[in-house]
Order: C-alpha cells, then structure tokens, then sequence
C-alpha cells in the first residue's frame, strides 16, 4: 500500500509548503494539532482489522504513578503532589507485532509522513526507536481502563485514534502546567488538578483522527472506557535524535518484555 493510499491526501497535502506551516502555527499556538479523518477509509478498515486480530498478543499493565512519572520523593509526604498515586491500566501490541503490510507501517516509515511531522515540530529530522519494540505501538483500553493524570518525558506524541469506545476514554488536558526545562514543577498547581478544583480542555476526537500533541509541560489524561468497544489508539513514536533505545526497564513495564 503506497501513502496515498493511506492518508486523504486531498484533504491533507502534507507536501505542501503552506500547509506544512499553517500546521505548525497551529501547534505552536495551542500545543495541539488536531487532523480528523486523516486516514483513508481502506486504511483505517484494515488497520482497524488488524488491531482486532492481534488483540489477544496485547501486553496489559495496571500500574500506580505519580504525575511525574518518576520514583517517589522521600523528601516529600505521600500525599504531596509530588508523590500522589494515580492509576493508568491499558494493553499495548509492539512494532514487532504490527505486519510489515500493515497501513500503519507504511505511514510511519513513509519519508513524505516524517518530514511533514519534523517541520510541523521544528525538527531538523525524525529517527526510529532502535530497539525493536518501541516506534510503533497500538493500546487498547476496554471497559474501565484508563490513563491517570501525568506529564509526557519526551517534548512532543504523535498518535492516531482507529476506534472510539461507546463512553469515556476522553483526552483531558492543561497546557502550561510546569517548565521542566527550568525545573519548574507547580506543585499547587498539579494538587488543584488532582482535586477536581481546575477545569481541563477536552481534546475531541473521533476514529481516523491524528494528533500531535506537546506533552512535556501540558497536564494530560485520558478518562476511563465505557461499554463494550474497546478504545484503540496508536501511538508513532520517533526521537529527534539517532540510536535511541527505551530503557529496557521501561520496556518491561509497558510492554512485559525487552
């Protein structure tokens, strides 16, 4: 399958120039680039298929964390918001388990696709994970899985949604939440988070739908899934630089392999 046939590249001219800028002001504006029924109807009928197929490969992890991601601080209290628990549950098929034919394959090594995302992202160029797991990964969230409040590590996500669940599994977000770049936490302002005391954007998409998204100082969750569809959601993992390998205890973690 060629990337035109993949993408609505009618709706999408992703080698366009002008296009390629009006995207990215968009994302530099609002941290969020949103891009509905990107994928053709033949692309998104087969990856959904495949998705379904592979479900039973998938590796499901429940696990507590804090927003931060990072092991607990004994400098501060347990319920300091530092260290407040929250909870994240899915299940995740890796790049070795998405087929060499896959449409999902052909967009992310596609040169056309990963140019169009580093000039959006004001990157000089876009590299694979190096190890074998990591560049593409399909979640399932079904009845009641979800994932809790956190930072992202990496400064930017770009994933696609092939199927929404009946309820729930709604993306949350806060930009502006911390600068970890200057070490910047906001305590105060994560507890209000946490709380329920601070009101969340609600970032709306449906199936087909691409995302690119600045996680690094934004707030984000996605809420727990409702009734019996289960939520599928791809996530194109790449790094501005070359070599770079998920640390194999974090590959135990979300994947139950290295």
């Amino acid at each position: 399958m060629k990337l035109e046939q993949v993408i609505e590249v009618n709706k999408y001219p992703i080698n366009d120039a002008d296009f390629q800028q009006k995207c990215k002001a968009i994302l530099d504006r609002d941290g969020a680039l949103v891009l509905p029924n990107f994928l053709s109807e033949i692309a998104l009928k087969q990856a959904i298929e495949e998705g379904k197929a592979k479900q039973n490969l998938a590796y499901y992890s429940k696990e507590g964390h804090n927003v931060y991601l990072k092991p607990s601080d004994a400098d501060f209290p347990v319920e300091h918001p530092r260290n407040r628990q929250v909870s994240s549950s899915k299940g995740c098929i890796t790049d070795d388990q998405i087929g060499d034919s896959s449409p999902l394959r052909t967009l992310y090594n596609s040169t056309d696709f990963r140019a169009f995302l580093a000039t959006v992202l004001g990157e000089e160029k876009l590299y694979n994970y190096t190890d074998p797991l990591s560049s593409i990964n399909l979640h399932y969230a079904s009845e009641g899985q979800e994932l809790g409040w956190h930072f992202d590590e990496s400064s930017f996500a770009t994933t696609l949604l092939l199927q929404s669940p009946e309820g729930g599994g709604v993306f949350e977000y806060i930009e502006n939440m911390r600068d970890a770049d200057i070490g910047e936490m906001n305590y105060d302002g994560v507890a209000e988070v946490l709380d329920g005391k601070r009101q969340s954007k609600v970032l709306e998409a449906s199936a087909s739908t691409l995302v690119m998204f600045r996680g690094r100082n934004a707030m984000h969750r996605v809420t727990p899934t409702q009734g019996d569809i289960t939520r599928m959601l791809v996530v194109l993992a790449y790094n501005s630089q070359p070599d770079v390998t998920l640390s194999e205890s974090a590959r135990m973690t979300f994947y139950g392999r290295v």
